[in-house]
């Protein structure tokens, strides 16, 4: 038998159910995102004190993302809840004022120049990033004004050779107190945050920060490139093999230019495809290819390959730029207790 076909009436009334259905949906939906923009466009406010040059590169990464309007259209587990949204650069001279303002003004992010304002910005801010020469740390935190002004905020450091404990003896001479005190950690990036490609390695506390200011740590140093954590008492090494890798590997580009250069091959062109050459082994390593694997897949026995590497053999390089990164480690402890002519105690 037949079915018969459902009254007109009936079956509008259900699509006009459906209809309010779906927009009772839609405004829904409109109305998680306002929200949620509005979560966002309430924000942080952070300063950087010292703003040099890695500051004004973090500050820079950041206004990338912001301005790529990422705060709204993407989100994902690693975004904090809340992103900085207010900036101060406080610094002491015209010329520095004048290099930031160059520096980030075509950014649609705004930005604050603070000259000789410390405290006042510290006080405005929810997080500050400490980036000035190690031996004026005393000079910036040790008073009761700074003090005041960074209680209960995040205080990042990303001063070399600084341990966070020795930032806590400054602010806190007599002893931690149990309510109102910053929280301390230390960042140790490098000359490539520039360029986004900064290696940027953590140190946190003991105990451990709060979760959402360590993820908002985290995420900062991200937008300038990779981000990785250790214990204190390796900050020291990450320093010397972060901070002042760069210019080890520098070093050994050059090595290579002018080894082309002196047979023949263009200047421009030898540091153009040392540097690609160098570039393109990090790649492989940085996708999980072990250094040693690398190297023995192009050294064909009674190769071109094998003959330069016995002579590196010969020269000692490995153990020599090993030295290096080992002094090095030894010089950046030595600049955090206020050592005076360090590198010339080097035996």
């Amino acid at each position: 038998m037949a079915r018969d076909l459902a009254p007109d009436w009936i079956l509008q009334g259900a699509l006009a159910e459906q209809d309010k259905s779906a927009q009772w949906f839609k405004q829904k939906l409109a109305n998680m995102t306002t929200e949620n923009s509005a979560d966002r466009a309430k924000g942080l406010a952070l300063t950087v004190i010292g703003c040099g040059t890695l500051g004004t590169a973090i500050l820079g990464g950041i206004f990338e993302f912001l301005d790529a309007g990422k705060t709204v259209d993407k989100t994902d587990d690693d975004t904090p809840a809340r992103l900085p949204t207010i900036f101060n650069a406080c610094v002491r001279s015209d010329s520095s004022a004048a290099r930031i303002r160059k520096e980030l003004g075509n950014y649609k992010t705004p930005i604050n120049v603070r000259q000789n304002d410390n405290v006042a910005a510290t006080k405005e801010a929810d997080v500050i990033i400490l980036g000035c020469k190690p031996y004026a740390t005393a000079s910036i935190l040790g008073n009761d004004d700074m003090r005041n002004a960074l209680q209960g905020k995040l205080l990042i450091s990303i001063l070399a050779g600084v341990p966070e404990t020795q930032i806590s003896l400054i602010l806190y001479p007599s002893g931690i107190p149990k309510e109102g005190a910053c929280t301390i950690i230390r960042a140790m990036p490098n000359t490539a945050a520039s360029i986004r490609e900064s290696m940027t390695v953590l140190s946190t506390p003991t105990p451990a920060p709060p979760a959402d200011q360590l993820t908002l740590t985290t995420w900062i140093f991200s937008r300038i490139g990779r981000v990785s954590t250790l214990a204190p008492n390796l900050m020291d090494a990450a320093t010397a093999l972060c901070g002042s890798g760069p210019a080890f590997t520098a070093v050994f580009i050059e090595s290579l230019a002018l080894g082309a250069i002196a047979m023949g091959i263009p200047k421009e062109s030898a540091y153009e495809m040392a540097a690609q050459t160098v570039r393109g082994m990090s790649g492989l390593v940085l996708g999980g290819e072990h250094p040693a694997l690398a190297r023995d897949r192009v050294s064909s026995p009674g190769g071109c390959t094998v003959g330069g590497l016995v002579v590196l053999e010969e020269g000692g390089l490995r153990g020599t730029v090993s030295r290096a990164v080992r002094e090095a480690t030894v010089v950046a402890s030595q600049l955090g207790e206020g050592g005076k002519n360090v590198n010339g105690t080097r035996r």
